[in-house]
């Protein structure tokens, strides 16, 4: 399938380092491109030391997201090594994905506007933490400083609790699949007018995007939103509800759904009461309604409910945990799980496919400088 993936043929150089642009880079390499990764001169990539676990000596991290790629290490304050990823990128790549901070690559001399200036078809993509402009400009990006100052940890966690966070890098790794997307986006384009150019993307964007609806809704004149634990403002209910033997998710999205759950929970005075009439009103009435149904759903099994939910067609499900996650029937039948190469592990491939095919795990994650040698002049063996 290699030959046939969007990709093929095409020579990505990937300067990045932690989590955003590596994931974008993985994005690329299982899309069928070239991606030669290149590693700060010594201890590389410092995402190679983001563990326990590790495999083969590098953080299981570092592999899921740097699967299929080439890898050279380079020291960008030597004019010789520069001078040598410089020809590399005016020879053979497409493209140009980089996370350094602000001003970096231009002080290595490898600035978009002179490689634009001297390859025009070459697409850049420079991933930020704040954007390229703006007092923030500068600053430097994590993803929990991102989820701060977005909003999204305002509203995250239960009443009454601190603001918490989403405890999964959702900015980095969002932003690594909008990098992909403006990447492919400007290389359909190059197509048309043979033109490259520059792609921008940023941690805050990512997450100002993740947070389109809250965001909207307050500048429609909403108040500030609440801390809802697994619910949300808008649709209620829409959480979680303890059972007698565990917690299950419960998606009442509408009316109609919302008079099943009361009939399969026996509470026709909780359907009629109009307090409860629309999900307007109940999210107007949240407080007053939650408890009545939390009442009643602690005298039920997880299984007995989940069979009478799903039979009268109301979304549900049990929380499942990490490991119970993998076992799912589902995942498996997606066969989005797959074994590395060359590697004791397995990760999450892409979440889509062409023509009912997956694209596979594009290779196992180079180890620190194992192609070095296309730096030399006439490389040999290049891929």
């Amino acid at each position: 399938m290699a030959d046939a993936l969007p990709l093929a043929g095409r020579f990505a150089v990937e300067i990045s380092h932690s989590l955003a642009g590596p994931f974008a880079g993985a994005i690329l390499a299982d899309l069928g491109a070239t991606v030669l990764k290149v590693e700060a001169a010594g201890k590389g990539d410092h995402a190679r030391d983001w563990g326990p676990p590790f495999v083969d000596g590098d953080a299981a991290l570092f592999h899921a997201v740097n699967r299929g790629k080439l890898s050279i290490a380079a020291d960008l304050r030597d004019p010789a090594t520069v001078a040598a990823l410089r020809r590399i990128i005016l020879d053979r790549a497409d493209i140009v994905l980089q996370n350094l901070r602000l001003g970096a690559m231009e002080a290595a001399g490898l600035g978009a506007e002179g490689l634009l200036a001297e390859k025009p078809g070459l697409v850049i993509c420079n991933i930020g933490a704040f954007g390229r402009t703006g007092p923030k400009s500068g600053a430097p990006g994590y993803d929990p400083l991102v989820q701060a100052a977005c909003g999204l940890m305002s509203i995250n966690g239960h009443p009454g609790a601190p603001p918490a966070r989403v405890p999964v890098a959702l900015n980095d790794l969002g932003t690594g699949v909008w990098a992909a997307l403006g990447i492919c986006t400007a290389l359909l384009r190059r197509e048309r007018d043979g033109r490259g150019g520059v792609v921008d993307v940023s941690l805050y964007e990512t997450a100002l995007a993740w947070m389109t609806v809250p965001l909207s809704d307050h500048m429609a004149g909403g108040p500030l939103p609440r801390r809802y634990g697994s619910g949300v403002s808008n649709i209620v209910p829409y959480q979680t509800f303890d059972a007698a033997d565990g917690t299950l998710l419960i998606a009442a999205g509408n009316d109609l759904l919302f008079r099943r759950l009361c009939a399969v929970l026996d509470a026709a005075e909780v359907a009629a009461d109009p307090r409860f009439a629309t999900n307007g009103e109940r999210a107007t009435h949240r407080d007053a309604l939650i408890p009545l149904l939390q009442a009643r759903i602690a005298q039920r099994q997880v299984t007995q409910l989940s069979a009478a939910l799903e039979a009268a067609g109301i979304p549900c499900g049990p929380v499942a945990d990490i490991a119970q996650a993998l076992e799912d029937p589902q995942l498996a039948a997606l066969g989005i799980i797959g074994e590395l190469p060359g590697r004791a592990m397995r990760t999450v491939g892409l979440p889509l496919s062409f023509d009912g095919q997956r694209p596979p795990l594009a290779g196992p994650a180079p180890r620190l400088g194992e192609h070095q040698h296309l730096l030399e002049p006439s490389p040999k063996d290049v891929p």
